[in-house]
């Protein structure tokens, strides 16, 4: 059976399809302008149609750039239909994925932008309940729209519904929802998007509903000018944070003002802009060749609106605009029982022709190691090791050895068996016990252990030398605006009976600065890390 369409619109290509509806990229016919349209058939359960209505009524209710915009609510025998705003650009959760985490002004803004959407919402009577990476979209300029109200209620009703990693304590309780719901669960993405991990995180939702409910807020991951921020955002009791998320947006940008200058909004709006653009080739109407060939770079300079033509469809459809919602690489679609995001079913790689046919693409994506900044390509991911402290590991894309050490040690400890590098802190890098031979003293090879045993890149399910055969090269090494004790010793594997002769040497690198307590270490050769690390920006 064909599957029926809104009269006026050319479906472009179809983005997602579940048990009860799908979603569509589409043009208007006449026009030309891109839409996103999601469609339930007749005979698609009620509740789901129920649903869909609810959430254009929601939509309705909101006007704010920062939140995507709802044309039109279409029903038809053949079925229900919500036609939306296709906003061009890229998941936040994507970008979270892929980079671990953002710069602090870049944080803030995104937070800003969410609050400033919300806050139109909760001026509606409207709390959207489900604030989170995947329901908030960064377009080519670099400002944040919030999309997809499936599950928005009006203030006050019943708030069980949500995603468990962000739900405030009253949701888990059945409580009432509030603005401070929504203020709530912002936070958490905040705190996420500053330390590369969620505040509470478990095996079940009975873990996490202890986490949320009763565990102290971990703001010892955050650095310390903005734990107050995220206190107040993630109170227990709902009347002990912002009175709303439009107050929250006068204590951010003060607290961003006096800790980070008064250009930090626009320092993290380029931030945003890059890390955007880095990911082109997921943009959603550049892919249908629906976008306009300047939109990508009208981004990159940080001026217009994201939006492909929006005048245009409300022209053509003579409706007075009063909200919005989803379309982007992924188009939101809970709402209606569609349930789908086109990445959840494997994101597309990006393509070489598509990043390179954007102009102004920046050479690296922003990642922040506790005390510098690094610009690094795209791919590379940030771990934090440990709940506490300034340790860092990079992971770089590469061939993984197929017997890599134990995954269950990739969060805490500086090799993870794959390509990647460490920037360790002093706790870290001067072992806890007692054994002078495990810590690390200055002009020697790391090794955080009393015996052989570890990650030897080459073999990572063998052995390693305690402590390096040779030392091939010494020196001082430029990183950003200072000069680092720079080191490569050569190591060896070692069979797991240790009569046997060593072999597979590698070689470590190390860059040590004396006075701010801080090791680089590289043992897998990482290419370009040596001018990677002389563009260093400390903070």
């Amino acid at each position: 059976m064909t599957d029926w369409q809104v009269s006026g619109f050319e479906e472009v290509r179809e983005l997602g399809r579940g048990a009860q509806g799908r979603v569509v990229l589409a043009r208007h016919a006449e026009r030309g302008t891109p839409v996103a349209i999601k469609y339930l058939p007749a005979d698609a359960d009620p509740e789901a149609q129920r649903r869909l209505r609810h959430e254009a009524r929601m939509l309705g209710q909101v006007d704010n750039p920062h939140v995507a915009r709802l044309y039109r609510l279409v029903e038809t025998d053949e079925g229900v239909a919500i036609i939306m705003e296709a906003v061009e650009g890229v998941p936040f959760k994507t970008i979270l994925e892929r980079y671990g985490t953002l710069e602090p002004e870049a944080a803030l803004t995104v937070l800003k932008g969410s609050l400033l959407g919300l806050a139109a919402a909760h001026t509606a009577g409207v709390v959207h309940r489900d604030y989170k990476p995947a329901n908030v979209v960064v377009p080519a300029d670099g400002r944040s729209k919030l999309i997809d109200f499936g599950i928005a209620t009006p203030e006050g009703a019943s708030s069980s519904a949500g995603t468990p990693l962000y739900m405030a304590p009253e949701q888990w309780r059945g409580g009432p929802a509030s603005p401070a719901t929504d203020v709530y669960a912002a936070t958490c993405v905040f705190f996420e998007c500053v330390t590369g991990r969620r505040p509470y995180e478990g095996g079940n939702q009975a873990a996490l509903m202890n986490g949320h409910v009763n565990k102290p807020i971990p703001l010892e991951d955050l650095p310390t000018a903005l734990r107050p921020l995220v206190a107040k955002g993630m109170a227990k009791e709902p009347d002990e944070r912002p009175a709303s998320a439009a107050v929250f947006v006068g204590e951010l940008e003060e607290v961003a003002r006096a800790t980070y200058g008064p250009d930090w909004e626009s320092r993290g709006v380029r931030v945003l802009t890059g890390t955007a653009i880095a990911l082109a080739a997921l943009f959603p109407l550049a892919a249908a060749g629906l976008a306009p060939g300047a939109s990508v770079a009208a981004g990159a300079a940080g001026a217009g609106a994201s939006t492909a033509g929006s005048t245009g469809v409300l022209t053509a459809l003579g409706t007075k605009t009063t909200v919005a919602i989803a379309g982007t690489a992924v188009v939101g679609a809970t709402a209606g029982g569609v349930g789908v995001y086109q990445a959840g079913r494997g994101e597309p790689a990006p393509k070489e022709t598509a990043a390179s046919s954007s102009p102004a693409a920046p050479p690296g994506v922003p990642i922040t190691l506790g005390r510098f900044r690094l610009s690094v390509p795209q791919g590379w991911k940030v771990q934090r090791l440990g709940e506490k402290g300034g340790s860092y590991r990079v992971d770089v894309p590469g061939r993984c050895p197929a017997n890599a050490w134990y995954p269950d040690m990739r969060k805490t400890y500086y090799n993870s068996g794959c390509p990647s590098f460490a920037v360790l802190d002093e706790d870290q890098m001067l072992w806890t016990q007692e054994v002078q031979e495990a810590r690390y003293r200055q002009g020697k090879g790391f090794h955080p252990a009393n015996d052989p045993g570890g990650v030897c890149p080459p073999k990572p399910a063998t052995y390693r030398m305690r402590t390096p055969d040779r030392l091939m090269k010494k020196g001082l090494a430029q990183v950003g605006s200072r000069k680092a004790e720079y080191y490569e010793w050569r190591f060896y594997c070692l069979a797991q009976d240790v009569n046997l002769p060593r072999r597979d040497p590698f070689i470590q690198k190390t860059w040590f600065f004396p006075q701010s307590k801080i090791l680089i270490v590289d043992e897998w050769n990482i290419p370009g890390l040596e001018k990677i690390l002389a563009g260093a920006t400390w903070l």
